[in-house]
């Protein structure tokens, strides 16, 4: 029997084609003519899983709607950001808070701090009456069709939410873009287009990943820790995957940026340290391929999630994670997140981990006075300057 993982791995293609429209519609009811030509700066803000998918989005977000866009987690935008925004004057900054369940502190604190301190504040949400949705002058609902009975209940590390998240980000990009005119009409329908057709891709890399995934890790039983690697919007990839890996398994994991794996992970003392490369092979192929050739040279044993056929970097690794299908790179971390998350599932699978450690020591999110208080912590009520 499949794994509770691997059933919901499984649904994400589906989930594409259930959610392109609606979420496109969501897109054009919340951002408006007037939000989308007076807005000069974007912060894409959240926690976890909703904070990879924002930079994730970044890329997308520059190139597609022409604003300038920062992705930045809840704490640092609302304890270090926020009380710095540019006077640039009304609707000029956005703030796009995102979380699925609407009621992590830290982003809820995000979006009021930052509506106080001027700025339009939109809730990305499939909880449209909870608190952050409460807290916003807008939201962009992005409820997401419910699993089928067999699988309601199920406890699993996100991945139909990070996927829904994702896909809502490129909508609104795509729309803004439209509004300010940086696309024409004929393009972002192009895109929409693109966004609804990576349901196929999705599907055709899910099953051309999952036997290699499931041969490392059944190979692979001596691991002591996993690394993964990116750049750009595949860095949110390679957090969410380091994340995953930690959810699913417990083994220790670690996302780290193409360049500065280069400057630290070199040196690390364990030499065959699995080490997962994510690239599309696009901006960031000559770099990867350096690393790439560095990692082989000291006997990390590589892994690459590139796309299907690539050679320059995938001389240097051992086994090939494969993307079947053209991907542009703004849209990448929506497919190429699947070789990570079969990863996790299969790691999970063989070592009969039991999810999140069972939420045991303290884990759990309301735990009395441990750090994993993430929807009762405490909030600031006054930006800071």
């Amino acid at each position: 029997m499949r794994s509770p993982m691997h059933q919901q791995i499984d649904t994400l293609p589906e989930l594409v084609r259930a959610i392109a429209r609606p979420f496109d519609e969501s897109a054009r009811a919340t951002f408006d003519f007037e939000l989308c030509t007076s807005v000069k700066r974007i912060y894409l803000v959240g926690c976890g899983d909703s904070y990879h998918a924002p930079v994730g989005a970044e890329l997308a977000f520059h190139q597609l709607a022409n604003v300038p866009t920062q992705a930045v987690s809840a704490l640092t935008f609302s304890r270090y950001v926020v009380g710095h925004l540019p006077p640039t004057g009304p609707q000029t900054n956005l703030v796009i808070a995102v979380s699925v369940s609407g009621v992590v502190s830290r982003t809820i604190e995000a979006l009021r701090l930052a509506r106080q301190a001027g700025a339009v504040g939109v809730a990305l949400t499939g909880a449209p009456d909870a608190p952050l949705a409460q807290s916003a002058g807008k939201v962009f609902q992005t409820t997401v069709p419910p699993l089928p009975d067999e699988m309601a209940g199920m406890v699993v590390p996100g991945v139909r939410s990070y996927l829904a998240s994702q896909m809502a980000l490129y909508s609104a990009a795509v729309r803004i873009g439209e509004v300010r005119g940086h696309l024409t009409t004929a393009q972002a329908d192009a895109l929409r287009g693109e966004l609804l057709g990576l349901a196929d891709v999705l599907d055709a890399t899910i099953r051309a990943c999952e036997p290699v995934a499931h041969d490392l890790m059944q190979r692979w039983d001596d691991i002591p820790e996993f690394v993964y690697v990116g750049a750009g919007p595949l860095y949110g990839v390679a957090m969410f995957s380091a994340a995953k890996m930690l959810e699913a398994s417990g083994d220790p994991a670690m996302a780290q940026e193409t360049e500065e794996w280069a400057h630290l992970q070199y040196f690390g003392r364990r030499a065959d340290t699995p080490t997962v490369l994510i690239s599309a092979a696009d901006y960031d192929a000559d770099r990867m391929a350096e690393v790439a050739r560095a990692a082989q040279s000291i006997g990390r044993r590589v892994i690459g999630v590139l796309p299907d056929g690539e050679t320059a970097i995938s001389q240097y690794v051992e086994h090939v994670l494969p993307v079947k299908g053209d991907v542009r790179e703004c849209f990448a971390p929506l497919v190429y997140s699947i070789p990570g998350e079969l990863l996790a599932a299969e790691r999970a699978a063989a070592m009969g981990a039991t999810y999140f450690q069972g939420f045991g020591g303290g884990r759990t999110v309301d735990w009395a006075d441990g750090a994993s208080r993430i929807r009762d912590s405490h909030l600031l009520d006054t930006v800071r300057r």
